[in-house]
């Protein structure tokens, strides 16, 4: 089967970024784009179709337009598009059996109130059997690599070293689909891989007025070893890539969401669960993907 990377388009501003952070992805994977919209014929138009215009010839339309502007930005890039009748949740979940990863723009606020992820790719990402990545409205190459000195032109942007990519690791589930991913981002870009775990103290060790702070001492030095331990092997399979590491104690999203402003992609994990019903995202996750303002990448892992 052939894969592609594959962004999902509606015509909102944040999924055209999508679409041309799945480009630049594409090209960074030597891979194709396709690009997919779903629509389903409505008894009344939804108002954003205007009057006088089918619902699938605007369906057509707005497929059409992210298409042009995305090959303009990328005439080398080969770019399929798929019109589906189908409604969207079910077309992506289809898409995701070819897509590497599925890319879908999330809507943003502002800096303090990160992302608010629509029920669409809510639901996506809760389900999807392949990475997703979010993307966020005006998300641009610019904001991938570190800043640009005064004088250089945007076309020079991509020759600018990119940002870190930043990875949330729960060393007591460490998963190899999850580490993988941020390795390889890391590589394709040329970057350097932050890797952080966070902690919490054991109330034991906070109240413990005898042993004082050592307890928390060895504990965080047992986190750090932990760390090391199961990035070993994958620090040997890719030398190529620097890898810093950083152990906290305190909540993961939180230190996930200080680090996001210096990343260019942050990658946090799902686990599926077959023993619980219904989709799941997990508390870590469903925080990063509502304040982390960074392209975020969830890759499901059992």
């Amino acid at each position: 089967m052939v894969r592609h990377v594959i962004a999902g388009v509606d015509g909102s501003t944040e999924s055209l970024a999508a679409a041309h952070w799945a480009a630049r992805e594409a090209l960074r994977r030597g891979m194709e784009l396709r690009l997919v919209h779903a629509w389903e014929w409505h008894p009344r138009p939804p108002a954003s179709v205007p009057v006088g215009t089918g619902q699938r010839a605007w369906a057509e339309q707005i497929l059409d337009e992210v298409a042009r502007s995305v090959r303009a930005a990328h005439p080398g890039l080969g770019i399929e598009v798929r019109l589906v009748r189908e409604a969207p949740v079910a077309a992506l979940l289809d898409a995701t059996d070819e897509a590497e990863p599925l890319v879908l723009g999330s809507r943003g606020l502002s800096g303090l109130a990160g992302f608010v992820v629509g029920s669409v790719s809510q639901r996506v990402v809760a389900r999807s059997t392949c990475p997703v990545v979010l993307v966020r409205s005006g998300e641009s190459a610019a904001g991938e690599h570190l800043p640009a000195p005064d004088g250089v032109s945007p076309d020079e942007i991509p020759e600018l070293p990119y940002r870190d990519v930043v990875l949330g690791l729960d060393v007591s589930h460490p998963c190899d689909e999850l580490i993988e991913f941020a390795f390889v981002a890391a590589r394709r870009r040329g970057t350097g891989l932050r890797v952080i775990h966070a902690y919490r103290v054991p109330a034991a060790y906070a109240v413990d007025d005898v042993r004082g702070p050592v307890p928390a001492t060895e504990l965080l030095a047992e986190r750090e070893r932990a760390v090391v331990a199961a990035l070993r092997p994958w620090c040997a399979k890719f030398p190529e890539v620097t890898v810093a590491e950083t152990v906290v104690e305190g909540r993961a999203a939180g230190a996930l969401v200080d680090a996001s402003p210096d990343a260019s992609l942050v990658v946090v994990g799902r686990r599926i669960r077959d023993a619980r019903p219904g989709p799941h995202t997990g508390p870590v996750t469903h925080a990063v993907l509502h304040h982390v303002g960074c392209p975020v990448a969830v890759v499901p892992h059992t």
